[in-house]
């Protein structure tokens, strides 16, 4: 038996002897290179955060003291000692979450897995704990991958900063290379010496002797406050050239390190340092992504952040190679697009490759901007870009619009800025879970005046809605698309003049009109397969993709008029989504025809599949086809319009109130 398997929560960390520990660190990197190579899942970060959370761990006491992930991917290791050493179902539907989940462990506290929000909840937490008298309970803020590039974190260190009695010990886990370790006989000499120092500072005997000294000084007249200033200033100089400290200092917080992140002794040598200080700390780890594994160090992109199914030996995917990518596509056409038009900029909030502006980045560097984790910021710089003449394309997940809101409508729209905003990952996205999932976008921007929304079905009508989309200058345009593989070509009857595509008309040639459905985006598919199989209950449909679902097509709102019963299938929320909206048209233009919005519940979806998600919210062939049945039969609500001759379906009586 390996020491890992001996562990079952933090705690039993405390017996290990130091061997013992380096030999568990070796065990846990084993593990996760072994399990995450069969699911999947971000295998990079928690390699680089190995010794960084066994020393937390140690030295703190969860759950009593608090201990929050931001962007939560890097909590495998934390899952590890805190009892979950199943990771067979990693991010699979019943298995363990990828991130943080207090449905999982008491141990797990922030499963957003949105970046830099994690100081503002250590910053609430830390002022729950003093105002209900607990304030001997630490919480500790684990931050790293680029989350201190978003602006939130820094709202939240200034608050942090304000109160010198609260617990909080910011980690931040520095393994995006933006500060390069030194080298040499004298830093190392400069390394040895930090420790002592940073003891010496954070001792409550240097703070009492500091503000008395300060005091003294300052009420010493001119030459006091002279040689106070001179002192400060001298003492602020070395502070800076001896480490990047100076910005967290000038808001009054603790600055331990730069500490070697994947020394145990070292960092736990700093978080004890910071926990006796009693107030607020923060510790500069130096870590690497994929420490420890080759294959992963040598992946120039991004260290396997996020890894398929691979084979551990060699860090090679398995299987044969995928479809062609959603947002492979968007990559190409963008790169043409920027060739062709030298006004065309690209906006990416620190993931150039994932949301695919890495060609239009090699072609044109000076054309694409990588702004952080700061989608705010994204949204209004991009406004601002357009008034100066260019057209930005701002390329995002789709769940992250959901932090940009205000901008894209305040900035934006009001402005009537020529944007283009492409949502990749749009929809249910999967083994990421709640945070992840695209699923609120099209409900989202439905309430922004002015703005074409747009949903290609396949990649053709990616590429051509993209063009489409750059070429409006006077308003904002969203371009969204699904996780993963781009389905078969989808092609149309007719297109109608206002650019609706006619997918199909069942039976051929009938001039019976009874179900309009209405595809949205990648559900085509599943729209067409619904069609057949209304056909074999001798109910005739007609499907149709709007390609742009806002403003809605004038044609929509036409054919609705000639059917008995409208769906609109998409894989948005259902409240204040593209068949809401359709119905409101539909009202607004004098027709009755009844509609069923067909799409996601107002709920949190857990991780799986896609198709498992989909099943599981009722979003088939099967069950879409069973409900528009009875509903044109009348034993189900919104009813089909009645035949002529036939009456209309009750609900029965009505209700008392």
């Amino acid at each position: 038996m390996g020491i890992l398997e001996t562990i079952r929560n933090p705690q039993d960390l405390n017996e290990l002897s130091e061997d013992q520990l380096k030999q568990l660190a070796s065990e846990v990197r084993d593990f996760l290179i072994t399990n995450v190579s069969q699911t999947g899942g971000h295998l990079g970060p928690n390699l680089g955060v190995v010794e960084l959370t066994l020393a937390v761990h140690r030295i703190f006491d969860s759950p009593r003291d608090s201990i929050v992930f931001d962007t939560g991917h890097q909590s495998y290791v934390h899952k590890l000692l805190t009892g979950r050493q199943d990771f067979s179902t990693l991010r699979q539907e019943g298995g363990i979450s990828g991130y943080p989940s207090r449905a999982e462990s008491e141990h797990d506290i922030v499963e957003s897995s949105h970046a830099s929000s994690s100081l503002s909840w250590a910053d609430g937490i830390s002022r729950a704990r003093q105002l209900t008298g607990e304030g001997d309970r630490y919480v500790v803020a684990v931050v790293g991958d680029g989350a201190l590039t978003g602006g939130m974190a820094w709202e939240a260190i200034n608050n942090i900063a304000a109160d010198k009695k609260r617990r909080v010990v910011i980690v931040v886990n520095d393994n995006g290379r933006s500060y390069a370790p030194t080298v040499g006989g004298f830093a190392d000499y400069l390394a040895s010496l930090r420790p002592t120092i940073d003891s010496f500072r954070t001792a409550p005997a240097y703070e009492v002797a500091l503000d008395w000294w300060k005091k003294k000084l300052q009420n010493g007249g001119p030459a006091g406050q002279f040689i106070y200033k001179s002192l400060h200033a001298m003492k602020k100089g070395i502070k800076d050239w001896w480490a990047p400290q100076g910005m967290f200092e000038d808001l009054g917080m603790k600055y331990i390190g730069p500490v070697d992140g994947h020394n145990l002794q070292a960092m736990e040598h700093a978080l004890s340092t910071a926990k006796h200080y009693g107030g607020p700390v923060i510790v500069h780890a130096m870590t690497e992504k994929g420490h420890g594994y080759a294959p992963a160090r040598a992946h120039e992109a991004d260290q396997f952040h996020a890894v398929g199914i691979i084979d551990p030996e060699t860090g090679e995917p398995t299987g044969a190679a995928g479809a062609q990518s959603w947002t492979s596509v968007f990559a190409d056409e963008i790169a043409a697009i920027a060739d062709e038009r030298k006004d065309v900029v690209g906006i990416t909030g620190a993931m150039l490759i994932p949301v695919g502006l890495h060609k239009f980045a090699a072609r044109h560097p000076d054309r694409v901007i990588d702004v952080g984790i700061a989608e705010q910021h994204a949204l209004t710089s991009a406004a601002g870009m357009a008034f100066g003449g260019l057209h930005p394309v701002v390329a995002v997940y789709a769940t992250f619009l959901n932090r940009a809101f205000d901008q894209l409508l305040m900035d934006v729209a009001l402005h009537k800025a020529g944007v283009t905003i492409v949502l990749d990952r749009a929809g249910v996205t999967g083994p990421d879970g709640a945070s992840h999932h695209g699923m609120w976008d099209m409900s989202m921007v439905q309430i922004v005046p002015g703005l074409h929304l747009a949903a290609p079905r396949d990649a053709s009508r990616l590429r051509e809605e993209l063009r489409e989309a750059v070429a409006i200058g006077d308003a904002p345009t969203v371009v969204r698309f699904s996780k993963g593989s781009v389905g078969a070509e989808v092609e149309a009857l007719e297109r109608l003049s206002d650019g609706v595509d006619v997918l199909a008309r069942r039976p051929s040639g009938s001039t019976e009109n009874d179900v309009l459905i209405v595809s949205v985006g990648a559900m085509s598919e599943l729209a067409l397969d619904v069609s057949n199989r209304l056909g074999a209950q001798g109910i005739s449909t007609t499907v149709v993709d709007p390609r742009w679902v806002l403003p809605v097509p004038r044609s929509i709102i036409a054919l609705a008029s000639h059917h008995r019963l409208v769906i609109c299938i998409e894989d948005g929320v259902r409240a204040g989504g593209v068949g809401s909206r359709i119905r409101q048209e539909m009202r607004a233009a004098g027709v009755d025809t009844a509609l069923n919005e067909v799409g996601l519940p107002v709920e949190f979806l857990d991780h799986g599949t896609r198709a498992q998600i989909l099943e599981r919210v009722g979003l088939t062939a099967q069950q879409i086809t069973h409900d528009v049945v009875a509903q044109v039969l009348g034993t189900k609500v919104p009813f089909a319009r009645p035949l002529p001759g036939q009456q209309h379906p009750t609900t029965g009586s009505l209700p008392i109130l």
